[in-house]
């Protein structure tokens, strides 16, 4: 039997009687994945599934905790020290900033397949048993006496997406216009009663509050909803939305400094496995496989969606134009 090297050092330490080290085993790995607060349930299947397969292929021990919030406010909390193995989150913008400082690799989008985005989304209406609003389209959301619940485009992504959402599509309308764009987000934001910090305490706030008429956000939050509260809500799709990717990096100065680089990049690449592929799409998040999207495909309605390479030229952009303080986010709040 051919033995491994931590068992044969680990002979060789007692035959000649040396002090064993106290700390565990280099095999024994502990990554940290801080991502976005929607997709806690995803990274409970993710995480046991990723083990368990590392284990059968290298012998080796890997263990993950997790850290869930809205995407801007835990980027800005690895900035800021939380020391992530990982981020998963759900924009570009968020991974962006982090290296602009330095933590991760500058060109983290070609590190992975498909702009290091595994899964993808977009932005759907979740409204009461039959839809006693008639809610339709991105313009029903700006009617008077319609509430309708969206995160917090500052710290949570998928506010971000709602908002950029209904901008864009006052844009793709035919003759659409810059200030008509901004005419109609204004008029959704007049409606908007409160902001919560993330997807998640939206979601609480439009389904165990009872506050509001409409929720808008991912697409595979509000295919959860349902999944779990039945016939009580029922899924809008609007005309047109945007795409929404998840977007995943390996924290460099991390992985490095902790030697963990092979443990953190398996885990990323786990996610566009057949089995990761296949868990995304459990969870209704659109995937990269083109054979499990046709195994799912029951599941997505198709939709036109539009990028925010497309109409915003990019999320940096977009982030200087429309999120940056004293942006047009913050105009339009401030005028409610």
């Amino acid at each position: 039997m051919t033995m491994t090297s931590p068992l044969r050092r680990l002979i060789l330490a007692l035959a000649l009687g040396a002090a064993l080290p106290l700390q565990a085993s280099a095999a024994d790995t502990e990554l940290l994945n801080v991502s976005y607060d929607v997709a806690r349930e995803l990274y409970k299947d993710i995480n046991p599934a990723f083990i368990a397969a590392y284990k059968q292929q290298t012998g080796e021990t890997v263990s993950i905790k997790q850290s869930h919030g809205g995407s801007s406010k835990q980027a800005r909390a690895v900035a800021d020290g939380l020391e992530a193995s990982v981020v998963t989150m759900n924009q570009a913008n968020d991974i962006d900033m982090l290296a602009d400082r330095g933590l991760v690799a500058k060109d983290w989008a070609k590190k992975f397949p498909h702009n290091a985005a595994p899964y993808y989304s977009t932005m759907v209406y979740l409204v009461r048993k039959g839809n006693p609003k008639k809610i339709k389209d991105w313009d029903d959301l700006a009617r008077p006496g319609v509430q309708v619940i969206i995160p917090n485009p500052k710290t949570a992504g998928n506010g971000r997406y709602t908002y950029l959402a209904a901008w864009g599509a006052a844009l793709k309308k035919k003759g659409g216009t810059e200030a008509q764009a901004r005419e109609l987000v204004s008029r959704i934001f007049k409606n908007v009663p409160i902001l919560d910090a993330g997807g998640r305490a939206a979601t609480t706030t439009f389904t165990q509050r009872q506050i509001g008429d409409v929720l808008v956000t991912f697409e595979n939050e509000v295919s959860m909803v349902r999944a779990e509260f039945g016939d009580n809500f029922e899924v809008v799709y609007p005309s047109v939305s945007i795409l929404a990717e998840s977007p995943v990096a390996v924290v460099d100065k991390v992985v490095d400094r902790r030697k963990q680089r092979k443990e953190a990049t398996a885990y990323l690449n786990f996610l566009y496995s057949p089995a990761g592929q296949e868990i995304g799409a459990k969870h209704f998040l659109r995937v990269r496989s083109e054979a499990v999207m046709k195994k799912h495909a029951a599941n997505y309605k198709p939709i036109q969606l539009f990028t925010v390479d497309e109409l915003f030229g990019g999320w940096r952009k977009a982030q200087a134009v429309h999120f940056n303080d004293g942006g047009e986010f913050d105009k339009i709040y401030a005028s409610k």
